[in-house]
């Protein structure tokens, strides 16, 4: 069964939205749908999906001793 939603949003949102919608030949509310089906499916999943690349280096500076003035101090050699 099928229910109405009102949502308030700016209007240049609401634009880009039905702008999308159209060219991707949906209607608006199956967009938002499928967007809630998503959000509903992400909180499902225990550890949540990573790009590729991020991915690749999850781990990679395990067990190194890496603190954030290491990086200050990278940062001011290279621009300063």
């Amino acid at each position: 069964m099928n229910a109405k939603l009102t949502l308030n949003m700016e209007k240049h949102l609401i634009d880009s939205a039905k702008e999308y919608a159209a060219k991707n030949g949906k209607p608006l509310s199956r967009l938002v749908a499928d967007f809630f089906q998503m959000l509903k499916n992400s909180d499902a999943e225990k550890e949540p999906q990573l790009p590729p690349t991020v991915a690749s280096l999850k781990g990679v500076l395990k067990g190194n001793d890496i603190q954030q003035d290491d990086y200050k101090k990278y940062l001011e050699e290279k621009y300063l």
